[in-house]
């Protein structure tokens, strides 16, 4: 893939949160009593996540946010951990009488599976008016969590959504555009998904969300159904995304580009022993991949990046903390290696 000309720098806007992780030791039944092992606190939220990891990872190009915060100590945080990564906050906001959104993240010692407490907050009420695209000189606008964002999962009258109509606007200033959606236990998706996804040049989500948007069963008894990947992905493609959609799951990742070529990439053979938490790594993944797509890097480069990228990040409870240099990343393709091929037509 050859970068765009001219344009620089990635734009991310959408959920800004806080992530409060405990460490527990079982997850308690109603009335019951769980103990808490350690406790962190980290990002959380699409644009706060990828772009710290872009920043981490030594991203040579312009890095923006765009979104709402509350005037509260948790916003003040953000703000001055976006500066501290020289992550340009012009359009990240401090709003009086709402609250920053956070996140309790309850992950079981044990296993690293998570249970999430959520305050919408200030993210509620968020809905991109204050972004001027005709004033950005970024290359890529990404946009998450769909489904997360009240404002802009709410109805456009000609576009189907807000965020719709958000991802329109960007793309007549000439930025390219990509989404991500959270893993939410509904039937919204193809009300709420589907009319953004017209207005997409990348969509990056993961088997849950690609199989709730498109009705595909991707995952059938625990084990990844390759011809239902690929049906969505096909399927997520007739939708509207322009150019590009990938699919990642803890196995790797699966891309279709809008001529029809398909990409496999399995993920790294990461010990349980080295596995802190699973926060995050969905995000991590986004933020390799979309590095390597502003630099034009070849897609499967892309998409190795990425799998490195959200092997670092499970090195770390938090959703960013694990992030290091794109060196230290790709390094660790050699350190714990790439499990076997995940298509059976591959050798």
């Amino acid at each position: 893939m050859k970068a765009p000309s001219k344009r620089s720098g990635i734009l991310a806007g959408g959920n800004w949160i806080v992530d409060q992780v405990k460490i527990i030791d079982t997850y308690p039944a109603p009335e019951q009593l769980a103990n808490i092992k350690s406790q962190h606190q980290g990002t959380g939220g699409s644009p706060y996540n990828v772009l710290v990891n872009l920043a981490k990872l030594g991203a040579g190009f312009p890095l923006a946010g765009a979104g709402l915060v509350g005037k509260d100590s948790l916003g003040e945080q953000i703000l001055a951990d976006c500066i501290r990564h020289r992550i340009d906050v012009r359009w990240l906001k401090a709003a009086p009488n709402m609250p920053t959104s956070y996140t309790d993240v309850m992950t079981v010692a044990a296993t690293g599976k998570r249970t999430f407490f959520h305050l919408r907050g200030a993210n509620s009420h968020w809905d991109g008016k204050d972004l001027d695209f005709a004033k950005s000189k970024a290359r890529i606008f990404q946009l998450g969590y769909l489904l997360l964002l009240d404002r802009l999962d709410g109805p456009d009258r000609l576009l189907g959504t807000r965020a719709a109509k958000l991802l329109s606007d960007a793309q007549a200033a000439g930025l390219k555009t990509c989404v991500d959606v959270v893993s939410e236990a509904s039937d919204r998706f193809k009300a709420v998904v589907t009319p953004a996804l017209k207005f997409c040049d990348y969509c990056i989500v993961n088997e849950y969300e690609a199989g709730l948007t498109t009705g595909f069963r991707i995952r059938k008894e625990g084990v990844l159904d390759t011809v239902s990947l690929r049906h969505a992905a096909g399927a997520i493609l007739q939708c509207g995304v322009k150019e590009l959609v990938v699919i990642h799951f803890p196995e790797g990742c699966f891309a279709r580009t809008r001529d029809g070529k398909d990409h496999w990439q399995p993920s790294l053979k990461v010990p349980d022993k080295a596995i802190a938490g699973t926060a995050g790594a969905g995000d991590a993944f986004a933020a390799g991949v979309l590095l390597g797509l502003h630099e034009g890097w070849e897609l499967q480069r892309c998409l190795l990046t990425g799998v490195c990228a959200a092997a670092a990040c499970l090195s770390d409870p938090t959703c960013t903390g694990g992030m290091k240099t794109l060196a230290q990343v790709e390094a660790l393709k050699k350190k714990y290696g790439v499990r076997p091929p995940l298509d059976p037509n591959d050798d």
